[in-house]
């Protein structure tokens, strides 16, 4: 029953465009406002999947397993923006970061300032095996460095991109998954990214058929691996999953491309699961990847000094 009203209240939810590019001043953050049951997080990014291909579509073709059997255990943001540049890069960068910044997309300039994963190894004390980047894509080892002068860029998490780090190249989706499990099962890190690369990098072949495929295959390996954390006993019942994008992608058959202000670059979506979050809610109240880093600072009791995102307190129970 679920199920059924939730995806009913979703139909019912039109469109929202976007405007603009401005972010929040930045804001000191006050102590957490609670203790959360979660005491790990996982954050997974689908590279490049356009909003009216997964969620913008009412049928949930290709989403079925989170929009059923997903959606209706947690909290989804229909109304979730990337605001600053619409690149893989920076959207990872605005989503760990908490800022929204222009820069190289290629792996070759770093984020200028520190991370939820240093700041999270800086208070913890934890050794960097307890904070993991996985990413599908090599270029994606910059988030675990910063420019920044501030005393928490020296606690570095630890990382596993692309075929073996930084200029090394893609891997393929299969093989991220196998090794993020691998990973959470020698270490259990309380703090994970996991990026899927196959959506954007087939769109970007002109690759219609193949696009649409990996759509799909990212919404079975994300059910499946929610399965695997739920059977876990380091995972079972104790972690927070959240479900988002970097960017989107041109708005009809200019799917191949994304990187401007576009309403389909700009939208994309968040679903959070876990044992904090409500069940079954469909927030529809405007939110952006900003306030990502922040919610993750929230759930696991981290001082995050200088963001410009708000923690996502509305989807806690």
């Amino acid at each position: 029953m679920v199920k059924r009203s939730f995806i009913y209240i979703l139909l019912g939810v039109g469109s929202f465009l976007a405007s603009g590019c401005q972010t929040a001043a930045p804001t000191a953050i006050q102590e957490p406002t609670q203790k959360y049951q979660a005491q790990n997080v996982v954050l997974v990014v689908l590279d490049g999947v356009r909003y009216s291909d997964s969620w913008g579509d009412t049928t949930f073709t290709n989403i079925p397993s989170m929009a059923q059997e997903l959606a209706p255990q947690g909290t989804f943001y229909d109304h979730f923006f990337n605001l600053g540049s619409t690149l893989t890069n920076p959207g990872h960068v605005a989503l760990t970061t908490g800022h929204y910044q222009k820069l190289n997309n290629h792996g070759q300039e770093l984020p200028a300032f520190p991370s939820v994963f240093h700041y999270y190894l800086q208070q913890t004390g934890r050794p960097k095996t307890d904070a993991w980047i996985i990413t599908s894509k090599d270029k994606l080892e910059i988030l675990a460095r910063t420019l920044s002068t501030d005393s928490a860029a020296a606690f570095a998490p630890s990382t596993n991109s692309g075929n073996n780090g930084l200029g090394t190249g893609y891997r393929d989706d299969k093989t991220t998954i196998a090794v993020a499990k691998d990973i959470l099962s020698q270490y259990t890190p309380r703090l994970v990214l996991l990026n899927l690369r196959e959506p954007d990098t087939e769109a970007h072949h002109q690759n219609w058929l193949g696009y649409i495929r990996a759509i799909q295959q990212s919404d079975q390996r994300v059910l499946d691996f929610w399965n695997w954390l739920q059977q876990h006993p380091h995972y079972k019942n104790n972690t927070t999953l959240l479900i988002t994008n970097d960017h989107g992608r041109h708005r009809g058959k200019r799917f191949a491309d994304h990187g401007d202000g576009c309403q389909g670059c700009r939208h994309i979506s968040l679903l959070a699961l876990g044992p904090d979050v409500k069940a079954g809610l469909l927030e529809t109240r405007k939110r952006s990847q900003v306030d990502v880093a922040a919610t993750i600072a929230e759930l696991l009791g981290i001082r995050f000094p200088i963001r410009d995102g708000e923690p996502l307190l509305e989807m806690f129970k």
